[in-house]
């Protein structure tokens, strides 16, 4: 940054806090540099993409994943790399709230407050868990293990009230079940999520998301896929279907596209092929039936290819008809076949 640590036009110019870290004993530790090896990791992902500043949310989880949250140096990192300004960067990490704005614990408990999780008791969890941690929304206790927050919605509500642990799931909680959880988490100890990998903590899990892995071997990636779970909640309806007997309706028949409208009947853009005409004969006596007038039935007689002098339409080989006249051809004598000049007509 170029502002000093602190300062109103550091924390403005990026929207994050970019207050000196409290490193005393018993608070948070310290932020770790961002060193070469992060850069080379944020052009690593910048390599992945048509596009460098398409590479922008991962790196945020890259920088996220070194020092815990989206410091004023790593948005000066990303900026720097991707040729965009520091405010560009900021206002990214600001909108989406994956993004920590202030250092974050070793952990990020998230409680789940909408609409069915709160029916069933996240609200009362919530607010017990702050009470025993003395923090609010947003708030990371003085010993650095755990951040609380509230989450509008974890996507689980058959699981409901949910907690998440580095965003894996901690199902079906309830006050007590969750303070044991949090008690665990303080002292050291990573409680296996009801579903999912096994947890790490922040740092690791935004490493991941930032599409590196958390594991020392392969091995150890597999047996996170692996991971058992709890589906019960999930299967439940597709059980009970299967012992009453129960099925989905079918899918309608894929029906084919109508014929473009172009104020014609129907026959006309779809001939039958049973009349024994051609496509275009067929369509040509379509459009004379449909015809409501009868300058438009003369018209479309005189388009038709075989017909029409029912309609008025005449032979090629018959003559001019009485009353008709010709085309006066062309003199090069003015005032001949009654062309005469303008002097002539005025006499």
């Amino acid at each position: 940054m170029t502002a000093l640590p602190g300062s109103p036009e550091g924390t403005a110019t990026t929207g994050l806090d970019s207050t000196p870290v409290d490193s005393r004993p018993g608070t948070l530790a310290e932020l770790p540099p961002l060193t070469e090896t992060t850069r080379e990791e944020a052009r690593q992902i910048m390599a992945r993409y048509p596009e460098p500043r398409s590479a922008l949310l991962p790196m945020l989880h890259l920088v996220q994943s070194v020092q815990g949250y989206v410091s004023p140096e790593g948005v000066a990192l990303c900026a720097e790399e991707l040729g965009l300004t520091k405010a560009e960067v900021g206002a990214v990490a600001t909108f989406y709230t994956m993004y920590k704005r202030r250092p974050t614990g070793r952990h990020l408990v998230s409680v789940c407050t909408n609409t069915l999780c709160n029916v069933l008791g996240g609200q009362r969890i919530f607010d017990a868990l702050a009470a025993d941690l003395g923090v609010g929304h947003d708030e990371t206790t003085d010993d650095g293990s755990l951040t609380l927050e509230h989450a509008e919605c974890l996507a689980a509500c058959d699981y409901a009230p949910v907690v998440t642990v580095d965003y894996e799931f901690y199902d079906q909680q309830d006050v007590d079940s969750a303070r044991e959880l949090v008690a665990a988490l303080r002292r050291g100890e990573k409680p296996d999520p009801t579903r999912g990998a096994p947890l790490t903590d922040f740092r690791g899990i935004s490493r991941q998301l930032a599409g590196f892995t958390q594991h020392p071997d392969r091995a150890a990636a597999r047996a996170a896929v692996d991971a058992p779970m709890q589906d019960e909640p999930t299967l439940r309806g597709v059980r009970l279907a299967a012992e009453r007997g129960e099925a989905a309706p079918p899918l309608p028949r894929r029906r084919e596209p109508e014929p473009a409208d172009r104020g014609e009947p129907r026959e006309t853009v779809r001939p039958t092929g049973r009349t024994g005409q051609t496509p275009e004969e067929e369509a040509a006596d379509a459009r004379v039936a449909a015809a409501d007038t009868p300058a438009e039935k003369a018209g479309a007689a005189e388009a038709h290819p075989d017909r029409g002098t029912e309609y008025g339409r005449r032979d090629p080989g018959e003559g001019p008809r009485r009353g008709e006249g010709t085309e006066t051809p062309a003199t090069k004598t003015p005032g001949q076949a009654g062309q005469g000049t303008s002097i002539e007509r005025e006499r």
